[in-house]
């Protein structure tokens, strides 16, 4: 009951409930991306390039005369596949090493010495220098921002860790006996979900962002693979001509982003006890 009860509470913002939609529709967009645009995405058609939006191509062409329309709605799908993975494997990872940092005290210094060193870089630079090691290919892009984003992720459960690890009910299993890894995935780790799924969403909009920066600097997916980031950067010299084909896409990651971006902003508010007053 406490989970819809929640629910209610969040759609009764109407800028979350807006995000929400938003993003629900770019979901369908890319999982029925066949459906609802079955022109192939790649098909190049010379004599019809730089064509504005009309009828036949609802969005316009690009330079090499493929759909626009196409590419986004199938390009979603690569976006959307990169930033889910990135988040997941970030949370995964660095959920992980959050809990080993806070919960064993001999480990926590060297662990967030290494998580601080990795966040004295930049994001974007520190993921450039990854691929350029690791190599351009999707899931190099995918490792790499993995690698860039799981620090986040651990300073946020080592802090949580550190707090609910001193509570009583977690001193009373202790005293009972209770196997360790029983203590931190059955007790400590069910109390830590709330700033996690906020970091879910901020992470999802991060690496929609950072894959988008990536392409744009000619070091992330192929140019093959149709994201909205290499949509951007294979485009950008003829914008001064068409402008729809850097725009199009262009407000796909910004919509995208936002949305997450608000949507993870409202589901902050609404699990922080200091907050649920104003909801």
């Amino acid at each position: 009951m406490q989970m819809p009860r929640m629910l209610r509470q969040l759609m009764h913002r109407r800028i979350v409930m807006v995000s929400a939609l938003v993003l629900l529709v770019i979901a369908v967009l890319a999982i029925g991306a066949p459906l609802f645009a079955s022109i192939d995405p790649n098909d190049t058609a010379v004599l019809q390039r730089l064509k504005g939006p009309s009828a036949e191509h609802l969005l316009g062409t690009d330079e090499l005369g493929r759909d626009m329309y196409s590419r986004i709605v199938h390009g979603a799908r690569y976006s959307l596949a990169i930033a889910a993975l990135t988040a997941l494997g970030a949370v995964v990872a660095g959920t992980v090493l959050g809990l080993v940092a806070g919960f064993f005290r001999r480990l926590d210094a060297p662990l967030m010495r290494v998580v601080d060193a990795m966040m004295s870089f930049p994001d974007i630079l520190l993921a450039i220098a990854l691929v350029a090691i690791l190599g351009p290919s999707l899931m190099n892009t995918v490792l790499a921002l993995v690698l860039v984003y799981t620090p986040r992720v651990a300073r946020v459960v080592r802090a949580s860790t550190l707090v609910v690890r001193e509570l009583l009910f977690v001193e009373a299993v202790r005293a009972l006996g209770v196997r360790t890894s029983r203590i931190l995935w059955r007790h400590i780790l069910p109390n830590l979900m709330s700033p996690i799924l906020v970091q879910v969403s901020f992470i999802f909009a991060y690496a929609i962002l950072a894959e988008a920066g990536l392409s744009f600097l000619g070091v992330g997916v192929p140019p093959e693979i149709p994201t909205w980031g290499t949509m951007v950067a294979g485009s950008q010299q003829y914008a001064h001509q068409a402008f729809w084909v850097v725009l199009f896409p262009g407000l796909a990651i910004i919509f995208t982003a936002l949305s997450l971006q608000l949507l993870g902003d409202g589901v902050r508010d609404l699990l922080d006890p200091k907050l649920k007053k104003t909801l």
